[in-house]
This record gives structure tokens, sequence and C-alpha cells, in this order.
């Protein structure tokens, strides 16, 4: 099936060109979004074989994300497989994800970093489990990994997603996506990668507490429409089993 790749980017003229080298030996066609990059991003991407789409102005990982993936899906993308363009995510990973997808079809999976979990720097592991607790919740099924940006979204989910929220066009879109996924009764699937946090990586563009507040902002306006939604949380700790599918919910994968 016709797969695109999506990277968002801001400022990683120092890691994209090895990124998308590597993403396009395992899917040819790549999509930067430079999101108002103040280096060369752009011309890097582009040298190295990616179409680039530019914003003028940095408008957050969710709006780079959102119009990526209009973009792959309006020119015949079945799937839009993300990934962030620093180095924390394999490229060569990605036919992991392609073998998730034809095991769950019509689901977003996650690539999780559950190898070597202790690569990660503490703040962020315990962001990120915060987050994981929140977003599975409003979603209403466990979900590992939930701040990952290693993900394959089927083409007919993103036809029917609604694109990032005013005021919310950073990281806590791709949180969104996945509460819309859990409504939709598309539990996302999960295959495990490795923990990867470079030692000369730049600085991360993720806040733990800035940008975990605003998903738990998200996550609570998602559970106040819903009375609470204790189903949802009954749900996301196993507690009550997944409607719809015996084979819904989150899968850990190796291989």
């Amino acid at each position: 099936m016709p797969i695109a790749v999506v990277i968002p980017a801001y400022n990683e003229a120092a890691t994209i060109a090895d990124i998308v080298r590597r993403a396009r030996q395992q899917i040819e066609r790549v999509i930067v979004v430079d999101d108002g990059s103040r280096d060369d991003t752009a011309a890097q991407a582009e040298a190295s074989g990616a179409v680039v789409l530019r914003q003028t102005t940095n408008q957050g990982k969710g709006a780079s994300l959102w119009r990526g993936m209009r973009y792959a899906v309006e020119q015949g993308a079945d799937a839009v497989v993300t990934l962030d363009a620093d180095g924390q995510h394999r490229p060569e990973d990605i036919p992991k994800l392609l073998a998730a997808s034809r095991r769950w079809p019509g689901r977003p999976i996650i690539a999780a970093r559950l190898e070597r979990r202790e690569c990660a720097p503490p703040l962020r592991r315990f962001a990120n489990g915060m987050a994981d607790f929140w977003v599975s919740w409003a979603a209403g099924c466990p979900i590992a990994d939930t701040q990952s940006g290693f993900r394959l979204y089927p083409a007919e989910f993103l036809r029917r997603a609604a694109g990032p929220e005013k005021g919310r066009r950073g990281f806590a879109f791709e949180s969104a996506l996945l509460i819309q996924a859990g409504r939709q009764r598309r539990y996302p699937g999960v295959i495990a990668v490795e923990t990867i946090y470079p030692a000369q990586a730049r600085p991360s563009h993720y806040r733990p507490w800035r940008d975990t507040l605003r998903i738990v902002d998200l996550v609570a306006w998602s559970l106040l429409k819903r009375g609470l939604y204790p189903a949802g949380l009954l749900r996301s700790l196993r507690l009550l089993p997944l409607p719809g599918k015996s084979d819904a919910g989150s899968v850990k994968q190796k291989d």
C-alpha cells in the first residue's frame, strides 16, 4: 500500500539529512515540514530527497504534523508514518510498524520506547508516565508511551480526525489523536522499540512540566465533557474489557 513518512522539523539541520536518507531506504516518499526553522533544515532535507513543506513561522509540532498528514493523504497515501528529526527514532524500525498495521488494520500503531527505558532521563520517564495515565483514561484503553512521536496512522483514520485546536498546536495534538482513536474504537496497537537519547543531541523541544501540563489540561477538558468517563478509567486500567474487538488494546510486539 502507498505509505508516506512525515517528519516535523524545527532547527534540525544537524540531523535531518541523515534521518531523511535512512527513512527513504525504507519508504521512498518522505515529507519534511519545516516549522519556521532559522537554520538550513529545509535545504538539507530537500537535498536528501524529501518533499519539503515550509511554514514561515514556528507554529508547533502539532500544526506541522497535521499539515504533513493532510498533504500525504491528499497525494494518495494509504497510511502515514511519523517520526522525529532529532535521532530519537530509528527509521530502520519502520518495517515493524508496517507489519503491525497488517496485523491490526485501520488502527494507529505506536513505536513505544519500552526497551532500555533506563536510557531516558528520570524527569522524562516521570512526565511520560503521567501522560500515559491521563491519555489512556481519556482514550478509554491502555496505551504505552503516549508521547512517542514514532507512529503509523491509517489514512481512513486521518480523514475522520480533527486537526489541532487553537492553543493546542504543539505536543498535545499527538495525545488528542490517541483520544480520538479510542473514541472511534480504533484502539492503538503498540510495538516495542529501543529508547534512544543520543549523548550529543540538542536539547529536546519537549518541556516535561510545561508540555505535560498542557496534555493534562487537554485530557481534563475531554473527561469533563464526558462526565469524567469512569468506564474509560476502568478500561485503561484493564479492569473492564474493551468493547468491539477481542484483539483490541495495546499489544507489545518485539519482532
